[in-house]
């Protein structure tokens, strides 16, 4: 039985703990910087809480999920490193670069499992769109679209959305980093590298955030193939789509008709995929920790490592920055241009 210590007792820290004792994974202690996150797990959820982190690592853990503010999320990640802990670390991997390559370096040299949140690759929608792509359903792929948008109070609305992380630039939200990593990841796991990413963003509404509450992202892939998407803190009904245009036929995932359609040329018709009945979203979150552990037990890979963490915060923040980032280089095009003596 190996013991977890999950940092964070946020929403997201929670659904992690309630899934975590659904899987029987082992033994959960849970640390938080605010005391009333702190009071609320234990009276709700039975296990072991402690009041200070020192006495989290205290416990001696073999886990660390850290599911904290992303401006934390690289020391913490360290510290547990240097513990012997495995690492579930939620997206996005930081706010910054800063200290990234330190982070890859010790996770390699600890040989720990290291697992970044990607819970939308458990998606079976996304899934399926996956597997149409690279069965070459709709041919070669020329464009993708994917959006997402909700109104930020609306997140989590027994909390005001002005004292939470995603409403604070220095606590790593926005966004670019809080809401755009999803759709950027799961365009780089279904349509391969980003080789150039450009984005207009700004603070358009009357919400009360230091951060751009609306975004959209140009994305170039190696293939050639350009990617866009749009996310936004704004719309009042939750929506999540994607669009992918082949030289064959064309795909469309609706999130909230939990449903997959492609028309292709040779059919000339529309096939439909949904969702297994009764499927609800924390499932993909369940799915994700199941495969986390799997991936402890060696009987896995993990589906987004620290590198390909890594590289997509770079191109998220390459979007911050605003303009065409054409000088951009990720791990993968630099090991490419090693490999290649360049």
């Amino acid at each position: 039985m190996r013991k977890f210590l999950v940092i964070g007792c946020g929403s997201i820290g929670t659904r992690h703990i309630v899934n975590l004792l659904a899987l029987g994974a082992g033994e959960i202690v849970a640390y938080d910087i605010r005391p009333d996150r702190r009071d609320a797990v234990r009276a709700n959820h039975g296990i072991a809480v402690v009041d200070t982190l020192e006495e989290g690592w205290a416990a001696n853990p073999d886990v660390a999920v850290i599911a904290s503010d992303s401006n934390t999320h690289v020391e913490l990640a360290l510290q547990a490193l240097r513990r012997g802990c495995h690492l579930f670390i939620e997206k996005p991997l930081s706010h910054s670069l800063d200290g990234v390559d330190r982070l890859v370096r010790t996770a390699a040299e600890a040989q720990r499992v290291v697992l970044v949140g990607c819970n939308l690759r458990f998606n079976p929608g996304l899934i399926h769109v996956k597997a149409l792509i690279g069965a070459g359903a709709v041919g070669r792929v020329a464009a993708a679209r994917a959006e997402t948008g909700q109104y930020l109070p609306d997140w989590h609305p027994e909390q005001d959305y002005r004292t939470e992380y995603s409403a604070s630039r220095e606590r790593g939200g926005g966004v670019l980093l809080d809401s755009a990593t999803h759709e950027i990841d799961y365009l780089r796991w279904m349509l391969g590298d980003v080789v150039r990413v450009s984005c207009f963003h700004g603070h358009l509404s009357h919400l009360r955030t230091d951060t751009e509450d609306t975004a959209a992202i140009l994305l170039r892939f190696a293939s050639g193939a350009i990617g866009e998407v749009h996310v936004d803190y704004v719309q009042r009904v939750f929506s999540r789509s994607l669009h992918v245009i082949g030289d064959e036929g064309t795909i469309r995932w609706d999130h909230d008709a939990s449903e997959v359609r492609w028309y292709t040329a040779a059919t000339q018709r529309w096939q439909r995929f949904e969702n297994p009945p009764g499927w609800q979203r924390n499932q993909s979150f369940v799915d994700e920790m199941a495969h986390f552990v799997r991936c402890i037990a060696g009987e896995e890979q993990p589906a987004q490592d620290l590198v390909a963490a890594a590289d997509l915060l770079a191109i998220a923040l390459a979007a911050r920055e605003g303009g065409d980032s054409a000088g951009i280089e990720t791990h993968w095009q630099r090991d490419r241009r090693r490999a290649s003596g360049g």
